[in-house]
């Protein structure tokens, strides 16, 4: 049950002391965070009967979580209920503004009450990719006697933020983006229950819908964009939420993005192996959210250099000048225009003939050159243009391509344990098919004709 008491909503367990009041002038989001664990929505997986944070937040484990997912998720939420769950000592400390004294203040007084009243404490750190290797060393030995249990939340990827004693001392939980059944969930409840609009308003589908896909997953982002709906209407004396209301209050979606986090590192990858895969349209989704995002796209033009040898080669020749010529236009020109030019090459690649060979040839030639199939240079190939060459054997037998009509003869160039081997095996796509016949020639005519590798 909850109590209503001079304008604060208390938040009261059978098992633990009441926590701290949430006020009624509290934003929305807040008001509306859920205070059991049948109020959670989303993370079924993890919610599971029988799944670790389950048995959790049932008070039976006492596990130390990392929780990692993007914002909005319930990560804040789950560490709060898991305060309350066996009579816990709840503390939350931020990452921002907490430091190695406040751990050490937080674990003297976790052994105090261990010691003196039997009682757990629960240490929340929020942003705990902020902490830096000292402080979260610091946390170690707290951590490993269950002097604390820690529930550390973070919207990066703790494997690249969180230092591996750590890691292996914890639970590592992956919280997913609300589906948009279980976002309009929210809104709906948020728009009846006392602790949000309390049905002093109404939300119209398309109102609805608007906010579900504003929100991208993000429960926080719902609501606040919902109670920022709501006042805007209030304003002019209304009641009803429509999409109208819901388009002055929300101009435009803030892309979820961490240049430095692992959202870069997701975001490029998609944006590559779209290009790879063939797909403009998810490619320029992709670019939209880098460009957005305010994406270095300097960093964008290089990925398309790479990607034009690495993914397309010669089944199209054009791709790599495409890329080369994107990457000059970033430079000389710049940002907002320079996003043209970027959308032009990632479509020009998206669109080619794709191979890889270039990166196959080049690659299994490096392999074998780490494998120590190197070999002497043949002696006709050598440098001879010193003084004793021509007595070491240096040049001699070489013989001039140029000097025949079609500009190609018989000779060896490898060295002698790699005569045959063949590194660059042309695709059929492209300009590639065509390549493929040439080289076939070529090689016959370089090799010999008794070669029949091509």
């Amino acid at each position: 049950m909850t109590a209503e008491t001079e304008g604060l909503f208390t938040i009261p367990t059978a098992e633990t002391p009441r926590p701290e009041p949430v006020r009624a002038t509290a934003p929305l989001a807040v008001r509306m965070r859920p205070r059991t664990l049948d109020e959670v929505v989303g993370q079924t997986p993890l919610l599971r009967p029988g799944a670790p944070l389950r048995r959790l937040l049932e008070g039976g484990s006492a596990a130390s979580v990392v929780l990692y997912g993007p914002p909005g998720t319930g990560k804040t939420t789950i560490a709060r209920l898991l305060g309350t769950a066996g009579s816990r000592h709840f503390v939350a400390l931020s990452a921002l503004s907490s430091g190695v004294k406040e751990l050490r203040e937080v674990i003297s007084d976790a052994r105090r009450r261990r010691d003196q009243h039997d009682q757990q404490t629960v240490l929340f750190i929020d942003e705990v990719h902020r902490f830096s290797k000292t402080q979260q060393d610091a946390l170690l030995g707290a951590v490993e006697d269950r002097l604390v249990l820690l529930v550390a939340a973070t919207t990066e990827n703790p494997s690249f933020s969180v230092v591996s004693p750590l890691l292996s001392r914890s639970l590592v939980l992956q919280l997913q983006p609300l589906t948009e059944d279980e976002v309009r969930e929210l809104l709906r409840r948020a728009v009846t229950d006392h602790r949000g609009l309390d049905g002093s308003f109404s939300l119209t589908t398309e109102a609805q819908d608007a906010l579900t896909r504003f929100a991208a997953g993000d429960a926080r982002r719902a609501l606040t964009a919902l109670e920022a709906s709501a006042d805007g209407v209030a304003d002019t004396g209304g009641t009803v939420i429509d999409v109208t209301a819901v388009e002055r209050a929300v101009n435009e979606a803030t892309v979820r993005y961490d240049r430095q986090g692992d959202q870069h590192h997701d975001v490029i990858s998609a944006f590559i192996k779209s290009i790879r895969g063939s797909d403009p349209d998810a490619a320029l989704h992709y670019l939209a959210r880098m460009l957005v995002a305010g994406e270095d796209p300097r960093f964008i033009a290089r990925r398309l250099l790479v990607h034009a040898s690495e993914d397309i080669g010669l089944a199209d020749p054009t791709a790599l000048q495409a890329a080369a010529a994107a990457a000059q236009t970033v430079q000389m020109i710049g940002m907002p225009e320079a996003r043209l030019a970027l959308a032009q090459a990632t479509v020009h690649l998206a669109t080619a003939p794709k191979s890889n060979r270039i990166i196959v040839g080049i690659d299994e030639a490096m392999s074998d050159v780490r494998a120590g199939a190197v070999g002497a240079v043949p002696a006709h190939l050598r440098f001879s243009r010193y003084a004793g060459a021509k007595e070491l054997g240096n040049g001699i037998g070489y013989r001039y391509p140029h000097a025949t009509a079609d500009g190609v003869l018989e000779q060896q160039y490898p060295p002698d344990t790699l005569v045959g081997k063949d590194y660059y095996r042309p695709t059929e796509h492209g300009g590639e098919r065509t390549l493929r016949e040439r080289l076939a020639k070529l090689r016959r005519a370089v090799r010999g004709s008794k070669d029949e590798s091509a």
